[in-house]
């Protein structure tokens, strides 16, 4: 199945956690589409921000089930994805739109 890159990469994730890693390890934190494999995934990185890709770590997420009073929901299940950049990269800056 062909996806483009922002496709596979759904939204950068900006939190004090995934900005300290950024800073100290070069390495990108992205909310990313859940049937995504790793090499997808550094592919569209390498295209999007024209970068070196050094490895990719992904942690898949189960959705919790959410009560608001009688009503029962689901959030959905999703997946982060840790993307490590080479020596020499510059790391990129990304804003995310609301």
């Amino acid at each position: 199945m062909n996806r483009s890159p922002y496709q596979i990469l759904q939204k950068p994730i900006v939190t004090e956690k995934s900005l300290a890693v950024k800073e100290r390890n070069r390495t990108l934190c992205f909310n990313v589409d859940p049937h995504a494999t790793k090499t997808e995934i550094k592919e569209a990185v390498q295209t999007v921000f024209k970068v070196k890709v050094k490895s990719v770590r992904t942690l898949s997420y189960a959705g919790k089930m959410r009560r608001r009073g009688r009503t029962v929901g689901y959030r959905p299940d999703w997946k982060k994805a840790y993307v490590k950049l080479r020596a020499g990269e510059k790391v990129p800056e990304y804003v995310e739109s609301a």
